[in-house]
This record gives C-alpha cells, sequence and structure tokens, in this order.
C-alpha cells in the first residue's frame, strides 16, 4: 500500500526506498572537424524528474534533461571539446531577482557553464559574463566561444560543471544543471583502484518540495526588504539526495568501493560520517591523488569541494551502513541522513587488492618561493536596498581588478575572514594547498586596519591536505593558502561558493597578466622573502 507521502513534509517522506542511480555517462558526437571521439553536444532543457517513488513528476532544467547531467568522462593531455546548447525555455520558473547584476535589464534565462576545477583558457572557463541565451540571440560582454576547449593538461581528478551565469547561478544548479567531469591518467589505472561498477559519484544536494512535488525556493529573505522577489541570505533545504534521489540506498558486495563525494548544494555544508563507526580511505581530494592515503573518520565538505574515498564493506556482510551528516550548522532531524549501503550483495571475484599507501610522489609548494602575498578581507555591508551584501577584499564585483597575477609566479592570498561564519572560497584556474588557519582581532582589523593575530597557527585539517580549488575560510581567522599560476593568462575570477552569497557580489575579477619583466625564480636551497602587496 503506497505511503501518504507530502513532499513538503521531511517527517512523511519514508527513507532508503529508492535505489541510488549512477549518473549516466556522455557520449561523444560525431563531429568530423574534431578529432575522433573528442567532441560533445550536451543540451540544457527543462524536464519532469522523479526524486522519489512516491513524489509527483518535478520539473527541472538539466543537461540533457537528466539530474544530475550526464558524466563527460576525459583523458589527461587529451582534449575534449563540448557545445553546451542552451534550449531553456525563456521564462525562469525559480524567482528572479531584477535587481541584480545583468538581471536589471537582460533577459531572465541566461547560462554559460564553468568546468570547476579545470586549468583552461579563459574563454573556455565559463567567465560569468560569457553568458548567453537561446541560439545565442544575446550574449554577455564576455562572450567568446561556442565550443568549449578542455586540453585536461592536469592529473586525474573529480572534477564537476555546473552554470555559471551572472546573478542566476543559485537558481539554475538549484534547477539541477550539474553534472560530473571525471579525468583520467595513467596513474590511477596502475593503483588498480575499484573501478568499473565499484566505482560511484555521490552528487549530495539538498531541496524542498512544495506539496505537489514542485521544487520551493524562497522569493524573499527571512525578514522585511523592498524588494520582490529578492534574494536571499542563503538557502538550505529540509531533504537531503543524492544523485537526483532524496534519501537514497546502495546495494553493494562484501568489498572494496570508490566513492567520488561533490558537495552540489547552495549553502549546506556536510561532514560525513559512518554510522558504524569506520573510516574512510580518502585517495584524493579536488584537485586529485593525494600523496598518500590518509584514514580519516569524519570529513567536511562545504558547498564545490570534493573528496574522493574507498569505503570497504568486506567485514560488513548482512550490515546496514548509512552515511550520515553530523555538521551542525544547520541540524535538522532529517538532514542528518544523507544515504543508506545494503552489503547483502555476494562477492564476484577477489578482492584482494589493497589501497597502497603511497599514491604519487608529493609536489610540494613552499612560501618562500612566494612573489607576492596578497591580503584579502571578507566583510559585511549593504546593498542600496538596506539588504546585507558581503563582499571580496572591500570591493563589489564590477570595481577593476586588483588581483593580477603573472603567468609562472607563485602567490599566497590571507583570506582574513571578518565575518562570523565560514565561506568557502573558490579561485578559478588555479589548484592551490592550505597553509594554515590563525585567529586574530577582528575588531582591531576593522577600526584600525592592523592585522594582529591571537594564536598559533592551525594545520590543514586531515582531509584538506592535498590540492584544492575550494577553501573552508573560518569566520574571526586569517586562512592562508598558495598557487602556481601557469600557462594561461585573462579573465578569470574568485568568490564565495555559497551560491547565494556569490550573486549577490562576493566575486572578484581576477586578470592574469603575462609578466613582461619575468621575476627570477628562486631555487629551493636559497632563502626568499616575497615581495608583499596589500589590496
Amino acid at each position: 500500500m503506497k505511503p501518504s507521502v507530502n513532499p513538503a513534509d521531511p517527517a512523511s517522506i519514508p527513507k532508503f526506498v529508492d535505489k541510488l542511480p549512477k549518473p549516466s555517462k556522455a557520449k561523444p558526437t560525431p563531429n568530423k572537424d574534431y578529432p575522433h571521439n573528442s567532441y560533445y553536444e550536451i543540451e540544457m532543457h527543462a524536464a519532469y524528474h522523479r526524486f522519489h517513488r512516491y513524489f509527483p513528476l518535478t520539473k527541472v532544467w538539466g543537461y540533457d534533461g537528466l539530474v544530475p547531467g550526464p558524466t563527460i568522462e576525459a583523458t589527461k593531455d587529451k582534449s575534449t571539446y563540448v557545445k553546451y546548447i542552451n534550449n531553456l525555455p525563456d521564462k525562469h520558473f525559480l524567482p528572479i531577482d531584477h535587481t541584480l547584476h545583468s538581471s536589471v535589464n537582460s533577459k531572465e534565462v541566461r547560462t554559460v557553464v564553468h568546468l570547476h576545477g579545470a586549468h583552461v583558457d579563459w574563454e573556455s572557463d565559463g567567465h560569468p559574463e560569457a553568458w548567453y541565451t537561446k541560439n545565442y540571440e544575446m550574449t554577455g560582454p564576455k562572450f567568446r566561444r561556442e565550443v568549449h576547449h578542455y586540453t585536461n593538461h592536469q592529473p586525474s581528478a573529480t572534477l564537476w560543471y555546473h552554470d555559471h551565469a551572472m546573478s542566476l547561478t543559485r537558481l539554475n544548479v538549484y534547477s539541477g544543471l550539474a553534472g560530473f567531469y571525471l579525468l583520467r591518467d595513467s596513474l590511477e589505472k596502475r593503483l588498480e583502484l575499484p573501478s568499473g561498477e565499484y566505482e560511484m559519484p555521490l552528487m549530495i544536494q539538498d531541496k524542498s518540495f512544495n506539496e505537489d512535488g514542485s521544487m520551493f525556493y524562497p522569493d524573499s529573505p527571512p525578514f522585511p526588504v523592498p524588494v520582490h522577489p529578492s534574494i536571499t541570505p542563503g538557502f538550505v533545504g529540509n531533504t537531503i539526495m543524492v544523485n537526483g534521489k532524496v534519501w537514497p540506498y546502495m546495494r553493494v558486495e562484501p568489498r572494496k568501493y570508490r566513492f567520488r563525494v561533490l558537495n552540489a548544494s547552495n549553502r549546506r555544508g556536510y561532514k560525513l560520517e559512518l554510522s558504524n563507526n569506520e573510516s574512510f580511505i580518502q585517495i584524493g581530494t579536488d584537485g586529485g591523488l593525494l600523496s598518500n592515503r590518509a584514514d580519516v573518520t569524519s570529513i567536511g565538505l562545504l558547498p564545490a569541494e570534493r573528496v574522493d574515498i574507498v569505503i570497504d564493506f568486506s567485514k560488513h556482510k548482512g550490515e546496514k551502513i548509512t552515511l550520515l551528516n553530523t555538521d551542525q550548522e544547520f541540524p535538522g532531524e532529517h538532514t542528518g541522513v544523507i544515504m543508506q549501503f545494503l552489503v547483502d550483495l555476494s562477492l564476484k571475484g577477489c578482492d584482494s587488492r589493497d589501497i597502497p599507501e603511497e599514491l604519487q610522489p608529493e609536489m610540494e609548494l613552499h612560501e618562500h618561493h612566494a612573489h607576492i602575498s596578497r591580503n584579502l578581507p571578507l566583510s559585511f555591508s549593504q546593498d542600496q536596498y538596506g539588504r546585507p551584501m558581503l563582499l571580496l577584499n572591500d570591493r563589489m564585483y564590477h570595481d577593476p581588478a586588483t588581483e593580477k597575477p603573472a603567468v609562472d609566479s607563485i602567490e599566497t592570498w590571507n583570506f582574513i575572514n571578518l565575518t562570523p561564519f565560514v565561506h568557502p572560497i573558490h579561485v578559478h584556474l588555479v589548484q592551490f594547498k592550505i597553509l594554515e588557519r590563525r585567529p586574530f582581532d577582528v575588531e582591531l582589523y576593522q577600526t584600525e586596519g592592523v592585522l594582529k593575530f591571537t594564536g598559533d597557527p592551525v594545520e590543514p585539517n586531515d582531509y584538506e591536505r592535498g590540492w584544492k580549488d575550494v577553501v573552508r575560510a573560518e569566520g574571526g581567522m586569517v586562512t592562508k593558502i598558495i598557487m602556481h599560476w601557469k600557462e594561461f593568462k585573462g579573465n578569470y575570477i574568485w568568490h564565495c561558493h555559497f551560491l547565494e552569497h556569490e550573486d549577490h557580489d562576493m566575486m572578484r575579477p581576477i586578470t592574469v597578466i603575462k609578466d613582461v619583466h619575468p621575476v627570477q625564480m628562486p631555487h629551493a636551497s636559497e632563502p626568499h622573502e616575497p615581495d608583499r602587496e596589500s589590496n
């Protein structure tokens, strides 16, 4: 008998009744102008999706109409070409705030795709001002290419592609416009990691639904404002879905499985733990494989962060194991549960291969090699309507670029978080290492502009020690990262990956320049004091 389910009430929704789907694999599109099997056409269009077996069909926007979009698999150093075709309706089905950048006097449905984590020329990066409408009838000021060219000149990694249109990212991603991009290389093959049916991408998102099963997204913040519809400072849903299913289950064999986990939520952070208190075997972060595997019992993931893990079910035959969310920023009776594993399949073949301790040689960046160190505050402000607005480097998005790294330079960035809460900061084009976090006197900095530390440096968390493109900038802390700007120059951005923050000006341009007087790189053995530049 079908239970009485109200999609708007998570208490009425049965958990673990839908099987976890594996996102479909994108198929190359024949095109004689591109190398064999290197060209893809992916269409953005409206569709209907069933998030739960007891829900009615829900309107979504998806890549090829799918939630998640089809997974693109690519190979290191072999180019991939993708044309993302906008066949979306002329009107959005979620509330548009017409006071935001580009939404004031442009068509309300605009898209551009960013391959998150990719080392790529800026014209293929998915710049927010490179948006376009259906049939390219209108395009943004930085639109240059219909076909994105991904050279894949970087190690294997779990990347993802998602909408990045100026002032619409929060709505377009929430509508369903997100998918995996798995970059593979020969090292990954030599390690003989779990693969095929034993490798599963997990896209975790939160959503809320109306009683009729349609997606709910607020048209105003939880306080009075003179604008309607209006952006809200952040939205968290009351249900958790994985790969487009609300609280699914996955049947597994008693053996090792590889999971590529992505937080694709607008605002919610997760702290992943297993209900049986077993450890995850972590093998990678945003930018690819770790140098050494790490055994960790909990993993924090803010929006856009990824983690590559192996779970060993070999000693848990017949058990039910729940993937939990123990993050306490937005606690809830139901959002503390993500999905369930049923260890009830018979073991096929043999699973004797251990995950090696050493995965790849360490590639370090040292702070004394940096040419420039930038102090970049994260601060509060208000817009002209009295709404709270968060800023990077005390500037709005359309203020001139202040971050202008030179090709082949090494920089450290200090995110000085003057706000009381965390922000996931994403830097386009580069992968970086987290050096430290350190508490400081917030009031002294706000009143006198003096940076005074109040405690010792704190090392990165165990699960953050690899290459990253998103960093957790803690409130009241200075978070220091280091990166090497290589190969490409042009127009990029950095921003908070809370999508509501990003759409409301917590985003800044980066102009990568070709230095006409290249800095002589010091040798590793030579002491070097970096040049200091405070913006």
